[in-house]
């Protein structure tokens, strides 16, 4: 007889008694690895979502950092917030430059130095990924009323905010 798989509850449930049997604590098992099980589907999903959109996950994280900046940034800068060497960067650039995604400027002051910014087929593709994730973000969170988003995400930027505190 095949054995059915167990539900994402379920899962959950029996993560969090393995961590607290092993000595964790059962509130904060429960909200970690409820994290972690929303960050590994929804990963899932991005990566789905990026095939379709052919783009692969190294430059798709280039073109977001260029978006959130809202500036041009070096190649350095960017291979710091992706965190790639320089060389990757170098080869990742020159395949979203191909595709017409970046364009690459030189620093009128340092000759020595580019700047790399979308273009406007690098915020369409932006756009239309964010506007794609949002139908499933929003599905994800639909049980959740206006007010409990709002606190959850509150919640969770305490959380975020003490991540720098903590030593890795």
């Amino acid at each position: 007889m095949p054995r059915r798989t167990p539900s994402a509850p379920e899962l959950h449930r029996r993560a969090v008694a393995t961590y607290v049997a092993a000595g964790g604590e059962e509130s904060v098992q429960r909200v970690i690895t409820a994290v972690q099980s929303l960050t590994k589907k929804l990963d899932q999903w991005y990566v789905r979502q990026l095939a379709d959109l052919d783009i692969a996950a190294g430059e798709w994280a280039v073109v977001t950092s260029l978006a959130k900046a809202g500036e041009a940034l070096t190649p350095s800068q960017l291979a710091d917030l992706t965190n790639v060497a320089p060389s990757s960067m170098t080869h990742r650039l020159d395949k979203l430059a191909e595709r017409g995604l970046v364009e690459r400027t030189p620093d009128p002051e340092n000759r020595t130095r580019t700047y790399i910014s979308l273009t406007d087929e690098g915020w369409e593709l932006f756009s239309l990924a964010i506007r794609g994730s949002s139908v499933v973000e929003t599905d994800v969170l639909q049980d959740l009323s206006d007010d409990e988003r709002i606190e959850l995400a509150r919640l969770l930027e305490v959380v975020i905010a003490r991540l720098d505190d903590v030593e890795a």
